[in-house]
């Protein structure tokens, strides 16, 4: 945000927390922060020109304010974290996860699971401050895919030289757990906890899971990183970003589950929509048109 009286950057205070009910859930939106994303720069497989026209039209420059976001909420009596923020990698506009939960009202020691989307770390980050691990108490839950690709030596050996800060990264923020025995892989088709299904959306990293969560006949699905553009995925889903593993498989899950929950009519968190990052998804006839939850329905804060 900028001050139209001096024209410098103003830091504005926000709440970094939001409250929707799923059926019986509570789902709290927990913001980490933002970090400017230049995407004429990031994305590919894209029309010259189009990030341009694309964002103009959805009021928006070609860099934009991502934001980067967590999901809390109860199952079973178990207090459960979907992605877990960036902590100090990515400056000081980010790794404020741990701030916005205490705003609403918990502690780290309070987590019972982390559910991590992906190993990328501005999800994974945040399980660490500096040696460490802010979530004492939780067991980590990722895929056996997503494990076996970013915590095995050999896949680290034979990386590129721009893929080998992802591995070592990767390693410092998970190996703490792994080390106290509190890392468990899952594999897809089984309920983690009541209500609570894993399911497989590779691409933009091997062993990329979504979460879904079920109450009283209502659904949300945590999608992490299947998009990073609303303005431009939405409209066009076959744009990829130079971040995804594998470009084509990426773009092949996103047109699927944007298809899928413009059917199912079911609600959507993703973690680099602008916060709270949660709504619905509509086919319109020519693309897909985004319907963030209503703030004023349910509160901001509460």
């Amino acid at each position: 945000m900028t001050s139209l009286a001096q024209g410098t950057p103003k830091l504005l205070e926000q709440p970094g927390y939001y409250h929707m009910q799923i059926g019986d859930i509570d789902i709290i939106a927990l913001s980490d922060g933002t970090i400017p994303q230049d995407l004429p720069k990031l994305l590919t497989n894209i029309k010259p020109g189009q990030v341009e026209k694309l964002t103009g039209l959805n009021f928006q420059e070609p860099i934009v304010e991502a934001s980067v976001n967590a999901y809390l909420f109860e199952i079973a009596g178990k207090l459960i974290l979907v992605d877990a923020g960036t902590s100090e990698l990515y400056g000081p506009s980010l790794g404020h996860l741990p701030a916005s939960l205490a705003r609403a009202g918990y502690k780290p020691e309070n987590i019972d699971a982390v559910l991590i989307t992906h190993i990328h770390t501005d999800h994974t980050g945040g399980l660490m401050d500096g040696d460490r691990r802010v979530f004492p108490n939780a067991i980590v839950y990722v895929s056996k895919q997503e494990y076996d690709f970013w915590l095995t030596p050999e896949n680290y050996t034979k990386a590129s030289k721009e893929m080998k800060p992802y591995f070592e990264q990767a390693t410092l923020k998970m190996n703490p757990y792994v080390k106290a025995g509190k890392v468990k892989t899952f594999i897809y088709g089984h309920e983690i906890f009541p209500g609570l299904l894993p399911i497989a959306s590779p691409g933009h990293t091997p062993g990329h899971s979504f979460y879904q969560v079920s109450s009283k006949d209502e659904k949300i699905m945590f999608w992490g990183d299947i998009l990073h553009s609303a303005a431009v995925q939405f409209s066009d889903p076959d744009v990829t970003i130079v971040y995804d593993v594998d470009p084509k498989a990426a773009a092949k899950a996103r047109k699927q589950a944007f298809s899928e929950a413009a059917k199912g009519k079911y609600w959507i968190a993703a973690d680099h929509l602008s916060f709270p990052g949660i709504g619905h998804i509509r086919w319109n006839g020519k693309g897909y048109s985004w319907f963030p939850v209503n703030y004023t329905s349910t509160g901001v804060g509460q």
